[in-house]
């Protein structure tokens, strides 16, 4: 693999699995990303319950977590068509990038347990692995995988 075809695919995908890992530092923990949260949330509806403040933080931080899954997917599908020109079934690698995806979720969650503010959990693990579900299938409906007639049984064309 030469410099340039690892900058432009795989440099991407170490790059955002570190921000991956650094989100699991104390540096976004509930009681850090609270503090502009919640004040956003105050701002723009000053009279919100603080038991819907809390559900909505919640739900933003869930969200991140599908988005942050989502992202890591679909550059990691980018970056392992890079390196080959191999037709491969699109469900090999579909589930090639799910499985791995799903290993970094949870050693991202076995990360979480050496900090003190925060705390492994395995239903973050499945919001992960979801959100590399909607990875994949954002990448799948925009078109990133073309039949071509020489590979119609199964196998696709990658295009990115």
């Amino acid at each position: 693999m030469n410099f340039m075809r690892f900058v432009k695919y795989w440099l991407p995908l170490l790059l955002w699995v570190g921000v991956i890992f650094l989100g699991s530092s104390d540096m976004m923990s509930a009681e850090r990303t609270s503090r502009f949260i919640v004040p956003f949330l105050r701002w723009l509806k000053p009279d919100i319950s603080p038991d819907t403040l809390t559900s909505i933080h919640f739900i933003v931080r869930k969200c991140a977590h599908l988005g942050e899954y989502a992202t890591l997917a679909l550059l990691l599908i980018r970056a392992s068509i890079s390196m080959t020109n191999l037709k491969q079934s699109a469900w090999m690698l579909y589930a090639s990038v799910w499985v791995a995806c799903f290993l970094v979720a949870a050693t991202d969650e076995f990360h979480q347990t050496f900090i003190v503010s925060r705390s492994a959990s395995i239903r973050d693990v499945m919001i992960d692995s979801a959100g590399a579900i909607v990875g994949l299938l954002i990448g799948f409906c925009e078109g990133s995988f073309k039949r071509t007639p020489e590979n119609a049984r199964g196998a696709v064309n990658v295009h990115l």
